[in-house]
């Protein structure tokens, strides 16, 4: 299948580039910069230059293509502040991806997330079934700004009423392995900068998480055989405390793991604080059954005790 990829250069994309050209498919990334299209040369993918603004190359692109996964998201903008802005660029980019694929049946994947998005109850184990129709937007999302990106899940799952064979796939934000840049590594540099590990009142709350790799894998089988209005959860731990994970980050940097309220959250871990006290565990059961994903890489708390993260 020839397939074009967003975000191929990115934490993601660097598990899914070679996941795609092991099982035999044609890749062409997205690429915003020449060390990005380095990478992707060197993987054994093809390039197409532009970014997630450049809406044109994106229709171009995924006109070109048998099938699409977007994993590009501004979250360098969204982290700042302006998630909404992130949002709304990630929906101009998945209508332009979208438009030459209504009517062909060809798959579009796009990632998606699970902490602060779903709206649940704190603790309660959030499934592939919650917030999966437009008709459950009625539910906030907890995080400010995240109902935008939740809206973008919806409109992409509506494709598949317009001849799309659309799935979304939801990631955990401790999505972790080497090499990681993403919610984990923030984590650890900010314990790193405030020489202490930080955790909300008791720490008990729990956040789910996966291996990078075994992330990757799921958007292959995603691209190859979910059925059209698939969402899928790439979760290979359903929670891990974020106590348990603090004290991990304190004996890998020398420093002293504590509590701390909620308020204070944002001193010890910037960002992440709107995240850090959100109790939201969730299970990939579905998933598992509908395309046999099983997760083989190592859990949170061994991969951060290898010490890749502490070096």
């Amino acid at each position: 299948m020839r397939v074009f990829v967003t975000g191929a250069s990115g934490w993601i994309g660097r598990g899914l580039v070679p996941e795609l050209i092991a099982a035999g498919h044609q890749v062409t990334g997205l690429a915003r910069s020449e060390a990005a299209a380095a990478r992707l040369r060197a993987a054994g993918a093809e390039v197409r230059a532009g970014s997630l603004d450049d809406l044109d190359t994106l229709r171009e692109a995924a006109a070109a293509s048998e099938g699409v996964v977007h994993l590009a998201f501004k979250h360098e903008i969204a982290f700042a502040g302006d998630y909404l802005g992130a949002a709304e660029a990630d929906r101009a980019a998945i209508e332009a991806l979208a438009g030459p694929l209504i009517g062909t049946g060809k798959p579009l994947v796009i990632a998606s997330g699970i902490l602060g998005v779903l709206g649940l109850a704190p603790g309660a184990l959030a499934t592939e079934r919650e917030g999966s129709a437009a008709v459950d937007g009625s539910r906030d999302a907890p995080v400010a700004g995240a109902q935008g990106r939740l809206d973008n899940a919806h409109f992409t799952l509506a494709l598949a009423e317009r001849g799309v064979r659309s799935s979304v796939v939801r990631l955990p934000p401790a999505t972790h392995g080497a090499g990681d840049n993403g919610f984990i590594a923030s984590a650890v540099g900010f314990a790193r900068q405030k020489g202490a590990a930080a955790y909300v009142g008791d720490g008990a709350n729990r956040w789910p998480a996966v291996h990078r790799d075994d992330a990757a894998r799921l958007f292959r089988l995603a691209l190859e055989s979910a059925p059209a209005g698939s969402v899928l959860h790439a979760v290979g731990e359903e929670g891990v405390s974020i106590r348990e994970v603090a004290e991990v980050f304190a004996a890998g940097l020398g420093i002293p793991a504590h509590s701390v309220t909620p308020e204070q959250a944002g001193e010890y871990v910037g960002w992440l604080g709107r995240f850090w006290a959100i109790d939201g565990p969730a299970s990939a059961l579905i998933t598992r059954d509908l395309l046999g994903w099983q997760p083989t890489g190592p859990g949170l708390i061994a991969d951060l005790e290898a010490g890749s993260y502490f070096s």
